[in-house]
């Protein structure tokens, strides 16, 4: 039987041999789910960067760009870190260079990975339908906060597991401690996480309506991949 693990925060990478491996990249607050909204709303390709100056270059390469640190949109970018940007008309066709404090830098830190999918609550069902039908061994990467373990992506990790459980066994007790968290949440996400780090510091920005949103299931059925340096939406 196929095996997945759960990394509960990029500094503890180097634990893990991702080259036999899908990765599946999290960031719940917020940069993947802004990717996956992005990509239900018809973006081209998003090309994320773990430095600031190098995503910013690309806006003379006709990209937009996307720049967030420490929750707050970055002066000189095109975008910040909320899902309700991406779903401007204008972006439809077009190509983004996106660079966040902890999603894109999950990213950088999976490199040698198999595969590389964005995972979030929006595209739950989308992303375990997509590694059911893999041969992979699995490994869910939460971005955290500054190498800190975020309760939010760690519940994903654990939706994951959940809904994985007849196709793969945990290989270790972080799977497991992920599931049995994410049932205890499930009935309701946003009051099981309404103590937790990264929703306080969100709501001292006073950012409220991302955080319901982005704890909602299901939305869309996008699976962004990453293909040769750039994320594209997964075409069966």
């Amino acid at each position: 039987m196929r095996t997945i693990d759960v990394c509960v925060s990029p500094e503890l990478m180097h634990l893990y041999t991702v080259s036999d491996r899908t990765v599946v990249v999290v960031d719940i607050l917020r940069a993947t789910s802004c990717m996956t909204t992005a990509f239900a709303h018809g973006i081209a390709s998003i090309t994320p960067f773990a430095k600031m100056e190098d995503c910013l270059a690309m806006k003379d390469k006709g990209y937009f760009t996307a720049g967030e640190r420490d929750g707050k949109k970055v002066d000189g970018f095109d975008f910040g870190n909320s899902p309700f940007e991406y779903m401007d008309e204008k972006l439809k066709g077009q190509k983004i260079a996106f660079t966040t404090t902890n999603g894109t830098q999950a990213i950088a830190k999976s490199a040698g990975a198999r595969e590389i999918i964005i995972g979030s609550f929006l595209n739950l069902t989308a992303v375990t339908n997509y590694l059911a039908n893999g041969t992979d061994n699995i490994l869910v990467v939460c971005a955290g906060w500054k190498g800190k373990v975020n309760l939010e992506d760690t519940l994903f990790a654990g939706a994951v597991v959940e809904l994985l459980k007849d196709q793969v066994q945990p290989e270790c007790d972080a799977p497991v401690a992920a599931r049995q968290l994410y049932n205890q949440a499930k009935h309701d996400l946003v009051d099981y996480l309404k103590d937790s780090s990264h929703v306080r510091r969100l709501a001292k920005l006073n950012i409220f309506k991302d955080i319901q949103y982005c704890l909602t299931l299901d939305q869309y059925g996008v699976v962004p991949v990453l293909k040769e340096g750039k994320l594209v939406s997964y075409q069966p």
